[in-house]
């Protein structure tokens, strides 16, 4: 709403502000905040104007706020039509009968009635959302600062408009979570006290992404003390939980995979290696087989010395780099049908330095019948040809071999029973068993642990007849 002039005429307005306090106001930004009958604002925020004439609000309960601002425009708005029908003189009242009848928007004061101090941009995770559910739009101007988040990826020079932007002040880490499943190339997160950049760290290394980042600690971020520093996320959880000042934003770049960089073996468990080592599908990087999920595979599969193992479906050769690690004698067939699958299972052979994996191309069960006779199968993905791989399989398995198929949806688990329950097949196989694993994993959420599910698989094995 505006005056005949242009001039801004709204009885409300929230006016961002940053660390560096009146200085970063432009001149007609602290001519409102001077004029202002009822400024409101955190103590911080009032600080920077100790010689206020206004009336002072502060911010510490946010519905008793709004009853004193609500009150102030009533109150304002009284004194101001009773004023206006003083000052009018009998000769003007026959004036403005004979013109066009007084606009109430123009009845409003030239200068603001309230001034609403907030950090940054009010309308970005700021208290702008709130004012407008109380408030007509109509009835309040913003005149936004710089965001910290705009400070911060400018003071790491790097781009953000491809950003994921979100805020867990005074919200569950849970948001965060979700964020990092994502497996975003850049992030910006807003901390509080209890999600402070540490505890951001420890979820981050808990959730074991397929990618590592760079986390920037951006501090008092405008200020005359401000503190702008680079982690890794292991160094970043390791740091005491107090070690940052309140008031920081947490930017996370996501560093490019390395491809044909080794991981000593020394550096790895016997079995069992953390999901995040293994370079992963860029588009689907959660798209992979679970440590937890490859400890219960590794165990069914039974594997014995110097045999000859076919992954089916292998994906990103998570499967089949523990096989290999597990049974160095052995030689292993990875199957895939995508030629990215193919260069991840190349990539991580190089990466956990293993000769003993042949990737094959190509689909299945069409590509399987030059391959060597198996001692061992697993099948970890069938390309909507379930039943027709498990009868190629079994009926290349040597007699004694063992199968094992994991199952992620109910359907591909009625398919294989409905396989199980034909009379052929019970005819062929010794021995055979269901297991479904359904695990959990251990996620801080500040000084709090809560368990945060993984996807429940269903495990098939069976034992060839002899």
């Amino acid at each position: 709403m505006r005056r005949d002039d242009g001039e801004e005429c709204t009885p409300i307005h929230v006016v961002g502000i940053g660390l560096d306090g009146v200085e970063g106001l432009a001149p007609a930004i602290r001519q409102l905040i001077d004029q202002a009958t009822l400024l409101v604002g955190g103590d911080r925020h009032l600080s920077y104007f100790p010689d206020r004439p206004a009336q002072v609000c502060r911010l510490d309960a946010f519905p008793m706020a709004i009853a004193t601002i609500q009150e102030h425009l009533i109150v304002q708005r009284f004194s101001q039509v009773s004023q206006s029908q003083t000052d009018i003189s009998s000769s003007e009242r026959l004036e403005s009968s004979e013109t066009k009848p007084l606009n109430s928007s123009h009845s409003l004061a030239a200068r603001p009635q309230v001034v609403i101090l907030a950090s940054g941009d009010p309308l970005f995770f700021g208290i702008g959302r709130l004012l407008l559910q109380e408030f007509s739009s109509q009835n309040i101007t913003f005149h936004p600062h710089v965001s910290s988040v705009q400070l911060a990826f400018s003071r790491i020079k790097e781009p953000w408009q491809d950003a994921l932007i979100l805020s867990v002040h005074g919200r569950s880490l849970e948001l965060l979570e979700d964020a990092f499943k994502k497996d975003a190339d850049k992030m910006a997160v807003l901390t509080d006290p209890h999600h402070d950049p540490v505890a951001i760290a420890r979820l981050l290394i808990a959730m074991e992404r397929p990618h590592y980042y760079t986390l920037w600690v951006c501090e008092n971020l405008g200020s005359s003390d401000e503190i702008v520093q680079s982690y890794s996320a292991q160094d970043l959880a390791a740091l005491p939980s107090d070690t940052f000042s309140a008031l920081n934003v947490v930017i996370l770049i996501r560093q490019l995979d390395f491809e044909g960089k080794e991981i000593p073996p020394n550096h790895l468990p016997m079995i069992g290696i953390p999901d995040a080592y293994f370079a992963s599908f860029s588009d689907r990087p959660g798209l992979m087989t679970k440590r937890e999920v490859r400890l219960m595979i590794l165990g069914e599969l039974a594997l014995t010395p110097s045999s000859v193992i076919w992954d089916v479906g292998a994906g990103t050769g998570s499967v089949s780099i523990e096989m290999a690690r597990l049974c160095p004698s052995s030689t292993i067939y990875a199957i895939e049908k995508t030629a990215a699958g193919i260069h991840l299972i190349r990539t991580n052979s190089q990466r956990f330095q293993i000769n003993t994996i042949h990737p094959i191309q190509g689909n299945a069960p069409a590509c399987l019948t030059e391959l060597p006779t198996p001692n061992h199968v697993f099948i970890g993905g069938s390309g909507g040809e379930l039943v027709s791989i498990l009868n190629d399989c079994l009926n290349h398995l040597a007699a004694n071999g063992t199968l094992v198929v994991a199952l992620a949806t109910l359907e591909r688990l009625s398919e294989a029973l409905q396989w199980m329950n034909s009379d052929v097949i019970q005819d062929s196989i010794a021995e055979h068993r269901f297991l479904t694993c359904q695990f959990s994993r251990s996620v801080p959420v500040g000084s709090l642990t809560r368990l945060s599910p993984i996807n429940p698989v269903h495990i098939l094995t069976l034992r060839k007849a002899r």
